[in-house]
């Protein structure tokens, strides 16, 4: 399986500190930084946009920010995001008419693709040519807009559905997810973890980080054992 990685969700950040938050969670043991970027269309909420990446990206030199766009016709904004340092580009199913030319777009911008699904929507909208083409999977476990929901336990069965169609991806999960709720996730067989206030509103939050961390390395070796018992 691939490896476990963090990706703290800066819209639980202090926006009027957003940089020096960023480099907050790199320090406290982050890889990724999840932006979500939200139109008011797809969602009902606005957030952020290329402009403010833009600032993030030359204020955190290095950072990978993991871009979960949360906007109708996602197509429109690639190039607004590969400039302004965009890593990985992930959007909703349910937003898209052409998935695959939009993971090709993705791609040629030089940023990996990334598809989300919403609560409703079926594991089995990404079907396995989609899959197969896009670099990460996103399941949601609460519903895209807004921070602060309670995680939806009934979004778990699709990541186990997911990792059993894509043992190689990246599978992440974003939505209520913190150390209450961590273990169906890396169980389930997500790797990619988006915490939001459990990380940015905990007192040490590298210490929530690792336990994070841990916990899906922990459930894939787990894993693995019982695969090779079962050889």
């Amino acid at each position: 399986m691939p490896r476990a990685i963090v990706s703290p969700s800066v819209l639980a950040s202090d926006f009027g500190q957003l940089t020096a938050e960023c480099k907050r969670m790199i320090k406290g043991g982050a890889e990724w930084l999840h932006m979500d970027i939200m139109d008011g269309h797809f969602v009902p909420n606005i957030t952020m946009g290329a402009p403010v990446l833009s600032c993030v990206h030359r204020g955190v030199p290095g950072i990978f920010m993991d871009c979960h766009m949360m906007v109708s016709e996602p197509e429109k904004w690639v190039d607004d995001i590969a400039d302004a340092g965009g890593a990985l580009y992930c959007f909703h199913i349910e937003a898209s008419s052409d998935p695959l030319t939009l993971i090709s777009a993705i791609h040629a911008r030089n940023m990996r693709a990334g598809v989300a699904i919403s609560p409703d929507t079926p594991s089995t909208a990404i079907t396995d040519e989609i899959g197969n083409a896009a670099d990460m999977l996103l399941v949601m476990t609460v519903y895209p807009g807004r921070g602060g929901q309670k995680f939806l336990d009934r979004c778990v069965p699709k990541v186990a559905e997911l990792r059993a169609r894509f043992p190689n991806k990246d599978i992440e999960v974003d939505g209520g997810v913190g150390p209450k709720t961590i273990d169906v996730c890396a169980q389930a067989g997500s790797n990619v973890i988006v915490a939001g206030t459990a990380i940015f509103g905990a007192e040490r939050p590298e210490e929530v980080i690792t336990f994070l961390k841990n916990t899906v390395e922990t459930a894939q070796a787990k894993l693995a054992a019982a695969q090779n018992s079962a050889v």
